[in-house]
């Protein structure tokens, strides 16, 4: 897979889980994509002081992602 699919394969992760966080008020954003093993992403909104955004992060968007592009091995938060 190529880094460009590889980070389509990610957006369309981040696209499905996306209702979700909007509907608890946050977003979530690719920052970046590290050696096509660890994916960067920036929680935004009310997910940024979400005590449960670690949670959410390993089990939701983790698990999402590697759905999708099963060689990612984590997901990290990042802040701006």
């Amino acid at each position: 897979m190529t880094a460009h699919e590889l980070k389509t394969k990610v957006e369309e992760a981040l696209a499905e889980i996306r209702p979700f966080l909007q509907g608890d008020g946050g977003d979530i954003s690719l920052v970046s994509i590290e050696e096509g093993k660890v994916v960067n992403v920036q929680l935004q909104g009310a997910c940024v002081g979400c005590s449960v955004n670690q949670m959410t992060l390993k089990s939701g968007v983790e698990m999402t992602i590697k759905k999708y592009a099963p060689q990612i091995e984590k997901v990290v938060s990042v802040t701006a």
